[in-house]
């Protein structure tokens, strides 16, 4: 099952998330070159500096020790995600056991 991650339309914001019983937080910046991602779970970083792509997973390893992942999806085509949309446009999805 999918869980969705609010966001709002922050060029740079970090939120904590429980998510499959950890605590995660991530990390989301603007750049002139696209959205970025860094992730940590239980304090413990998993991913530094990631571009967040349509549809594409972020995590994509188990050797990261997530019991999931992330990945943005584009609602109204196919459109790499950028700040100005996050949490309308573009949403965050989190699917336990992907890529596990």
């Amino acid at each position: 099952m999918a869980v969705v991650i609010p966001l709002g339309a922050v060029a740079y914001q970090s939120l904590r998330v429980p998510l499959s019983g950890h605590a995660v937080r991530l990390d989301l910046q603007q750049r002139g070159t696209g959205l970025y991602a860094s992730v940590w779970m239980d304090d413990v970083p998993v991913l530094a500096g990631v571009l967040c792509q349509d549809r594409t997973w972020l995590i994509r390893n188990a050797a990261y020790g997530m019991p999931g992942d992330l990945a943005f999806a584009d609602t109204q085509g196919t459109q790499d995600p950028d700040y100005s949309g996050l949490g309308s446009r573009f949403v965050l999805v989190y699917a336990e056991g992907q890529n596990v």
